[in-house]
């Protein structure tokens, strides 16, 4: 993969959250943030789960690099997308167990699945 779709992406990533995190805090201080009990709160509402997203989209462009097959590429960006941290604990679990007893856990990082 080439470093420019990477600086896209998180170059968007960056400006977007900065942006909508910027606007929020217009809207309401993060420290009165409660949730979705009153109407302004959903705006932290809101800028918490982008966040939480985004993360997930940067754990997805590693899984994207690793796995070089479109179909294990779709499935786990949708497994991603619908149970966050979950799948993305799951994927991590799947690497692990995939090493031979003599490899270190960070082989995993930057080695592709066949």
């Amino acid at each position: 993969m080439s470093k420019t779709p990477l600086r896209l992406i998180f170059g968007f990533i960056l400006v977007s959250l900065f942006a909508y995190t910027t606007w929020a805090s217009t809207r309401q201080p993060v420290w009165e943030w409660q949730g979705l009990v009153s109407e302004p709160d959903r705006w932290w509402t809101i800028a918490t789960l982008i966040d939480a997203y985004y993360a997930f989209l940067t754990f997805y462009v590693w899984v994207f690099y690793k796995e070089q097959r479109w179909l294990p590429r779709v499935g786990w960006f949708v497994g991603i997308m619908l149970l966050g941290n979950m799948a993305m604990s799951a994927y991590v679990l799947l690497q692990l167990a995939r090493l031979r007893d003599d490899q270190p856990a960070s082989a995993i990082l930057a080695a592709r699945n066949p």
